[in-house]
């Protein structure tokens, strides 16, 4: 609920400032004039902002807890601008803000909910918009044919199902007839289905790929895929079960180096020096709950994989017992786990137990952002039963990643293989934006825990 709260408040912001901007533009018809106003009423300005925003707060998350998600629609918005306007004249009349800007506030009022209904009919509108929704034609056969189309169907709109060409093996087997007598069968119905994607899913490939057809297709302006990367697209982790070593060799990202690193490095530093100097005063408050909640120490130490398969040691404030692992010896936590004390499922459940590590990012044993490291006793048998699980160590593990922020706490091979999806994704498609996103993301997962 404190996620939803936030995003919608940042929402709320950038219609407002657009509404100050241009409300301002069109009152004053002057920017000198509005420039001046923006340094001499900034109190006035504070004022409005915080009277739109916490309005629309406290009316979003009342329809939130009495009607549940369905609140971002026009009567949220109605009474929300009848609450702002009513708080807006009360301060007026009690404390004389807005003098002389009794007209400019009303006109920010009605554009601040102009720009917020049109993103209430463009949000839900956005698939009929040209360009934005992509038509998929699928190719192929078999088990994967089937899954590429519920895939498609199940995109949330991004990718609109249009039609299924079945391709059967031996129908193409003959290479020569394909460039001597060419059909158009393919390219005809992607044409009426408007399709601008093709993607090949062939489960049975022997004699089955239409290879005129769908050269026909590229060159007539359709962008022709096949299953890994529509999966990739759609999900957002990569389909390891279709990927084969010359795919990784052969396909575009995994860049992580030069100019990339060097960046990634210097945010780094910065980012967990301000982070250490951030949660500095709360740190010994912190270590003091630890000593009173149960006996041991305040860190613990582990020893994790790292990048180039290097193992090193991992800072976390303790959040089992300090025996947990006497019996048992090395294996994953789970849920209701009872090692774990009572502080420990606190700092477990808002990620305080991960602050030590921003040491770990500072001395350059891990990133901010990235796959997180493991054990090297698990590590040792999960490259055994798992394809590509080497791949991973590339590059520096992080104390969040694109599988925290994607995929629930995992304590199993199934799990791991899940993730290492996912840390792949992130491996190919890296950069700056993506790790800011990810930062963002991470921010909003520990925001809707702590709000449970």
């Amino acid at each position: 609920m404190v996620a939803i709260a936030s995003l919608r408040v940042f929402k709320d912001f950038l219609s407002l400032a657009l509404a100050l901007v241009f409300g301002s533009l069109l009152f004053f018809n002057d920017f000198g004039e509005v420039l001046s106003v923006f340094r001499g009423r900034y109190y006035d300005l504070a004022a409005l902002v915080a009277v739109v925003l916490v309005s629309s707060c406290i009316v979003h998350m009342t329809l939130y807890a009495t009607k549940g998600d369905k609140t971002d629609g026009y009567p949220s918005l109605f009474i929300s601008l009848i609450l702002a306007t009513n708080v807006a004249f009360l301060v007026y009349w009690q404390t004389g803000l807005f003098m002389r800007l009794e007209e400019m506030v009303l006109l920010v009022l009605c554009l601040f909910g102009l720009f917020q209904s049109s993103w209430i009919v463009l949000s839900r509108n956005w698939q009929k918009i040209p360009g934005l929704v992509n038509r998929v034609v699928i190719v192929g056969n078999g088990k994967l044919a089937e899954e590429m189309k519920g895939l498609a169907l199940a995109s949330g709109g991004r990718y609109q199902f249009r039609d299924f060409i079945e391709c059967v093996p031996g129908q193409w087997s003959d290479p020569e007839a394909q460039v001597d007598n060419p059909t158009r069968e393919i390219l005809d119905r992607a044409k009426k289905a408007k399709a601008n994607k093709v993607v090949i899913s062939l489960t049975e490939r022997r004699g089955a790929f239409p290879l005129q057809e769908i050269l026909n297709c590229k060159l007539s302006g359709m962008e022709v895929l096949d299953a890994p990367e529509f999966y990739e697209r759609v999900n957002g982790k990569l389909m390891l079960e279709n990927i084969t070593p010359s795919w990784f060799i052969f396909s575009k990202g995994f860049k992580i180096m030069g100019l990339r690193r060097f960046f990634k490095r210097i945010g780094d530093i910065a980012l967990s020096l301000f982070g250490i100097i951030l949660v500095s005063p709360v740190l010994p408050l912190v270590a003091l709950a630890i000593k009173l909640d149960s006996p041991g120490p305040v860190l613990f130490k582990q020893v994790r994989v790292g990048k180039a398969d290097e193992n090193f040691v991992i800072y976390k404030f303790r959040s089992m017992r300090q025996d947990a692992e006497k019996e048992s010896g090395a294996v994953w936590a789970k849920q209701n786990d009872n090692r774990i004390t009572k502080l420990g499922a606190f700092l477990r459940k808002s990620r305080i137990d991960e602050i030590p590590q921003l040491f770990n990012v500072l001395i350059g044993d891990m990133s901010l952002v990235g796959p997180r490291p493991e054990r090297p006793e698990f590590v040792k048998n999960l490259k055994k039963v798992i394809p590509y699980y080497s791949e991973r160590h590339f590059v520096k593990p992080g104390i969040t990643g694109w599988a925290q922020v994607r995929y629930p706490y995992g304590a199993s091979v199934e799990d791991a293989i899940e993730k290492l999806r996912y840390d792949l994704y992130y491996i190919k498609n890296y950069s700056l934006f993506f790790d800011f996103r990810i930062m963002i993301d991470t921010v909003s997962v520990m925001a809707k825990k702590l709000g449970r």
